[in-house]
């Protein structure tokens, strides 16, 4: 525990990919702290706006106040910038060779946050920027976690903003690609994100009526969902909708990796492609494929994200007057608890194969691959 009577300015960042309810965790967070008389500021693009502020001509923070937190509950995005390129734990640099190296930029950070005088940190963001900030925290710094992330996949959290809504959209999406999958009796095979966990493509397969789902907790055997095809077929139904986490990998396979950048974790991506291509292959069905992508990340908050992330934003401060360090929030119905960073960051959150909604669905005749 601190002493909460010296924070007198403190410090937010939005890390990782975006998701609905930033700006709603900022609101909070900035009109809590100003209501207890502290200063807050805006770190731009994640920790870019300390470690490179010569790229931002109006500066590296931002003073945030009740204006310019106004009315921006409802907006997607962040307003001040986000960034999943170069943690500061593992930042890529060109040596004299003209080789890439990896060095780690913390102590600069912490310099930077005592240079500018700022007490505490609110960093908000997934199992990268949490394991940044309990690094942080370990050198000294004041830091709160708040999980963010549409694929729910952090440990320590019921659940976190932006999945939701996440599921929400891509349950909407397959409402509509039902109607035009049955007119033309053709295979659609939805790619939703989610990373290594297959939450959304899990709830959103079960809630949207999938006929096969295929998610990276249960290695599938493609042969198994051509005959859950088949089935329909001679069932009458001349349709089928597979949702394919971007995670999903094949009994005895690997995931499908778009590119692997330095500075970046790797890109998923193009297993919609190849399950498409397989099915078709093997029920000689028309098969099309839609990737739903990053139009899961943006648009505004549905009403229970918009809740959870002003809940976190208020608790992030309400914390850091108790004197926590070195925690993140996280849901505990009714409440909000704290967890240790050192435990929130220390293994991701794994759909488990015994969990309702799988049973659900295997009740509903939904084909796992499996």
């Amino acid at each position: 525990m601190t002493n909460p009577s010296s924070i007198q300015r403190i410090a937010i960042s939005t890390g990782g990919g975006d998701a609905p309810g930033l700006n709603a965790v900022i609101r909070a967070a900035v009109l809590s702290a100003l209501n207890r008389g502290w200063e807050v500021y805006g770190i731009r693009d994640g920790y870019n706006g300390l470690l490179l502020p010569e790229q931002f001509p109006d500066g590296g923070l931002v003073r945030l106040t009740r204006e310019k937190v106004r009315g921006i509950t409802h907006l997607g995005g962040t307003i001040i910038g986000t960034t999943n390129r170069n943690s500061p734990l593992h930042y890529p640099i060109t040596n004299e060779k003209g080789e890439i190296e990896y060095i780690d930029r913390t102590d600069e950070l912490i310099r930077n946050f005592r240079i500018h005088h700022i007490d505490a940190l609110i960093t908000v963001g997934g199992d990268g920027s949490l394991a940044i900030g309990n690094v942080l925290a370990k050198k000294g710094l004041r830091v709160i976690g708040v999980p963010k992330t549409i694929d729910n996949d952090l440990d320590g959290t019921v659940v976190t903003f932006g999945f939701d809504t996440a599921v929400t959209f891509a349950t909407e999406c397959l409402d509509r690609l039902h109607s035009t999958a049955a007119s033309h009796g053709r295979v659609i095979v939805v790619e939703v994100m989610g990373r290594y966990a297959g939450w959304i493509a899990l709830h959103t397969g079960v809630a949207g009526s999938a006929d096969a789902i295929l998610i990276p907790e249960i290695p599938y055997d493609i042969s198994k969902v051509a005959e859950k095809i088949k089935q329909r077929d001679q069932q009458g139904s001349n349709f089928t909708i597979v949702v394919v986490a971007e995670g999903a990998k094949p009994v005895g396979g690997a995931v499908s990796v778009v590119e692997k950048e330095s500075g970046r974790a790797e890109r998923l991506g193009g297993i919609g492609e190849k399950v498409a291509a397989e099915i078709q292959a093997l029920t000689r069905k028309e098969t099309r494929v839609v990737v739903l992508g990053h139009l899961l990340r943006g648009g505004s908050p549905i009403a229970n994200d918009r809740l959870i992330a002003l809940r976190f934003g208020a608790a992030a401060v309400r914390a850091l007057d108790e004197g926590q360090a070195g925690v993140m929030v996280a849901l505990d119905p009714p409440l909000v608890n704290y967890v240790p960073l050192e435990e929130a960051t220390r293994r991701m959150k794994a759909v488990p194969l015994d969990c309702d909604t799988i049973l659900t669905g295997r009740d509903l005749g939904v084909c796992f691959g499996d």
